[in-house]
């Protein structure tokens, strides 16, 4: 009769394991202060590849197996949020303007460009980014916490609020009044500047957050090592049993030039001096611009694989 009762617990086990999407199994780890797994983001999605924040570069991220795609929004003069960058379109697009001054349907008309020339693909909304994605990956929303009310309902038609970081350096006040109108509220992740130049404003913030209810799934914390101690910002974070979120693009978020963790840095068999450290310190999401790379080495380790 036990082992009856036991195969049945392992079997119920298996078949929730089953039934839940990618998305929520990652998220799982996220939520659990324990795991070792260490969650891949993608900055601008698979941008080496395909157009920074195409569709296309979402799906090849997803195809490569990071657990987040990171996108950046801005809105249209009528109200529509696009997977853009900067403020305007003349960087990433055969158009020209801010996208404040352009509608949806204009900007439907354009092709997003590379540094090799004009592709073949368009700027995608928020709407049709989140319907690709939906289950089968997280997202981080950048420069999205001015659209939250808006990103929150689109978040809601699609059941899908749980599977999207939204992140900011804003003041834990300010964070709360907008978690205040729902009952349903994205992940959230303050971003902290340990740096001379921002520490005034930033340490304060830090604190302010530590002690705040507010509900932090992680710590966005940059550094240039212009400020000594940036370890014992790192324990905090993760004695407070959030998450430590590291950004290995370029050097003045990640150590400084002298001391950086960037990306450039892990090539040619460096993997170690680079992730290897970040994993000693604690570090158990990071944001990448070389996330093949970075995936490869964590399953050599054995800190990338889904249970």
């Amino acid at each position: 009769m036990k082992r009856f009762i036991l195969c049945s617990i392992f079997a119920l086990v298996a078949a929730t394991t089953l039934a839940q999407s990618r998305a929520e199994r990652i998220l799982a780890q996220i939520r659990n202060p324990k795991s070792k797994y260490v969650v891949v983001i993608a900055h601008r999605s698979d941008w080496r590849h395909y157009p920074e924040n195409s569709l296309a570069a979402m799906e090849g991220a997803i195809k490569m197996g990071v657990d987040m795609v990171e996108i950046d929004v801005q809105r249209t003069k009528d109200g529509v949020l696009v997977c853009c960058h900067d403020k305007s379109v003349d960087r990433t697009t055969t158009g020209k303007g801010n996208v404040k001054d352009l509608t949806a349907d204009y900007i439907s008309t354009l092709k997003l460009k590379t540094k090799d020339g004009v592709t073949e693909y368009g700027m995608p909304t928020l709407a049709q980014a989140l319907d690709l994605c939906r289950d089968r990956v997280l997202i981080n929303i950048d420069k999205g916490i001015n659209y939250y009310d808006q990103i929150l309902q689109l978040l809601k038609e699609r059941n899908m609020v749980e599977q999207v970081v939204i992140k900011s350096s804003k003041k834990p006040t300010t964070v709360a009044k907008h978690f205040a109108k729902s009952n349903q509220n994205m992940l959230y992740m303050p971003i902290i500047n340990y740096r001379a130049k921002n520490w005034e404003k930033h340490g304060p913030l830090f604190e302010s957050y530590l002690a705040s209810d507010v509900p932090t799934i992680a710590y966005e914390i940059c550094w240039d090592s212009s400020l000594k101690g940036e370890r014992k910002i790192f324990n905090r974070v993760i004695k407070s049993g959030a998450k430590l979120w590291v950004n290995t693009l370029w050097d003045s978020i990640c150590g400084g030039k002298e001391h950086s963790f960037a990306d450039n840095n892990a090539l040619n068999g460096n993997e170690d001096k680079i992730y290897g450290k970040l994993l000693k310190y604690g570090v158990t999401m990071i944001q990448t611009d070389r996330p093949q790379l970075l995936l490869d080495y964590l399953e050599s380790k054995g800190r990338h694989t889904l249970p």
